[in-house]
């Protein structure tokens, strides 16, 4: 009788009806899972044991250290990958620039201890008045702290930057669909992603990324998550206190109001608003994170 050898790998991708791990040679084995195990996930560490086959069978997930997560066509939330270091949220000027989804995936990001990365793609596109448009807006975000590489995976532009950040980490790449995800990952991978058109009928992007996949960097410092485009990325699980914790500017005034209960609405000597109202916090965040409170009780996000 041979005897059963647990290995570890790391998940590739996670599909309906099969898993890809890869092993400690690299190779891609192909898995089913064991139904207690629960849901396997693009970036999980796991245990499995190879069958007569040839193929896999996933017996464990090790303990992940972060997860990312969006609400499924229900409004429950679904895990897209686990164990990410950075998220590099992908913008673009088309589909047009929306403040308030880079302000979801910042809340997100940050109560997830994840760190995100503003990443302005397509520049080769753009008119100089779109470009210095298009910059203002993100300054924002500089001036609060996050970081704003501009790219464009044409002309190669900024690549040297972005490599570096990516480099010895777990990266996964987010955005409206359109905005070039998998375009940057074909030219910093030299891989055969898929990529996709801007529906001129709508503006908004085509699905070209169907599954989270993960791609290992050069010499296999890090690996880039590929995720499925979304038009909306939903907090559905975050309480009030998550989503103002998630704007990092209005941490130095949290738990500095008159009331301990303060709701940051309309109470008297709210240090929120009166960091508001003082301009050391921008009217737009101050705005966004109401709109993101107000989503807390619809139904789909």
């Amino acid at each position: 009788m041979n005897e059963i050898i647990q290995q570890q790998g790391t998940v590739i991708a996670a599909y309906r009806r099969y898993t890809l791990v890869k092993d400690k040679n690299n190779k891609l084995i192909q898995c089913q899972q064991r139904k207690s195990v629960g849901q396997v996930v693009c970036g999980d560490t796991v245990l499995w044991q190879r069958e007569d086959t040839g193929t896999g069978v996933i017996t464990a997930i090790e303990q992940r250290h972060s997860i990312l997560q969006r609400p499924d066509i229900n409004g429950n939330l679904r895990i897209i990958a686990a164990n990410i270091d950075q998220v590099f949220i992908v913008v673009a000027n088309k589909p047009e620039l929306n403040e308030g989804l880079i302000d979801r995936y910042l809340v997100a990001s940050e109560n997830s201890n994840l760190k995100p990365v503003i990443l302005l793609n397509k520049t080769d596109l753009f008119s100089e008045k779109e470009f210095l448009n298009l910059k203002k807006r993100l300054q924002l975000y500089q001036d609060i702290g996050y970081s704003v590489i501009c790219t464009s995976a044409k002309q190669k532009h900024g690549l040297d930057a972005l490599k570096t950040l990516l480099k010895t980490n777990n990266n996964i790449f987010v955005g409206q669909s359109g905005v070039g995800k998998s375009s940057l990952i074909n030219t910093l991978l030299k891989s055969d992603a898929r990529i996709g058109d801007i529906s001129e009928a709508t503006g908004k992007g085509k699905h070209t990324t169907t599954t989270a996949y993960l791609y290992p960097l050069e010499n296999e410092q890090g690996y880039i998550i590929d995720s499925p485009g979304v038009r909306e990325f939903g907090l559905t699980k975050l309480s009030e206190q998550d989503i103002f914790y998630g704007f990092t500017e209005f941490r130095d005034y949290l738990g500095n109001c008159k009331f301990r209960n303060c709701t940051h609405n309309n109470e008297p000597d709210c240090a929120l608003l009166k960091a508001v109202e003082k301009n050391k916090i921008s009217p737009q965040r101050w705005k966004s994170c109401q709109r993101i409170i107000e989503s807390l009780s619809e139904k789909r996000y």
